[in-house]
């Protein structure tokens, strides 16, 4: 998924958007009000994990504006975990609040669970062309041989198959796989490709559809 953690407690923005890619999220970071606005009006997130106290544009605001531009999912952290903060945090159009102090493993959870809710469903594992991929084990099979794949790949053959034998373009796999620091005219899609091929083996599995982009039929 691509995901956008708002927080102004830096230490701790940089330690969720870590843990979040090391589970093959692009995580991009925001540290106050008015960067998150500026993220969330030129990038597409499926969820945006957003601190409700927060310097330059207060969250409540940023949470208004995520809501009125569309399908992105939120998750309101807030230091207070009152019950009339929890329900002006959902009134304003939050999915879920998650009070602070909070585990990680759950916040991950929360946001996985959001995160399907900004798609359309999908299998709890992916299947085609004999490769199976299990989001949650974060394993990939491939005729019943075990896959070890690189977060980058992991996350660019989900794609994949969640296409469902529908060409995905380089510029989408970039946006979904990696974060709003890649530079769109590196080669980082292309070679990612070539190492996932190779690692799945003969036959070739991931077709190139010249001009349009990859698909695994």
């Amino acid at each position: 998924m691509r995901i956008l953690v708002v927080e102004d407690e830096p230490l701790l923005a940089d330690a969720v958007a870590q843990g979040l890619r090391h589970e093959a999220h692009a995580v991009d970071v925001a540290y106050d009000g008015a960067a998150a606005l500026e993220r969330v009006g030129v990038n597409d997130y499926d969820v945006v994990v957003l601190d409700r106290d927060l310097p330059a544009v207060h969250g409540d605001e940023v949470c208004r504006a995520i809501v009125e531009k569309g399908e992105t999912r939120v998750l309101m952290l807030t230091a207070a975990a009152g019950i009339d903060d929890r329900v002006t945090g959902l009134s304003l159009g939050a999915d879920d609040y998650l009070p602070k102090p909070f585990a990680f493993r759950e916040l991950s959870a929360r946001v996985t669970a959001l995160g399907r809710r900004s798609r359309p469903a999908a299998p709890p594992i992916l299947r085609r062309a004999g490769i199976s991929l299990d989001p949650h084990r974060r394993e990939v099979h491939r005729d019943g041989r075990y896959v070890p794949l690189s977060r980058k790949e992991f996350a660019v053959l989900t794609e994949l198959l969640r296409a469902d034998g529908i060409a995905v373009s380089a510029e989408v796999l970039l946006e979904k796989a990696w974060d709003e620091n890649a530079d769109p005219f590196t080669h980082a899609v292309r070679m990612t490709i070539l190492k996932l091929r190779r690692k799945l083996g003969e036959p070739p599995v991931v077709l190139t559809e010249p001009g349009v982009g990859y698909r695994i039929p």
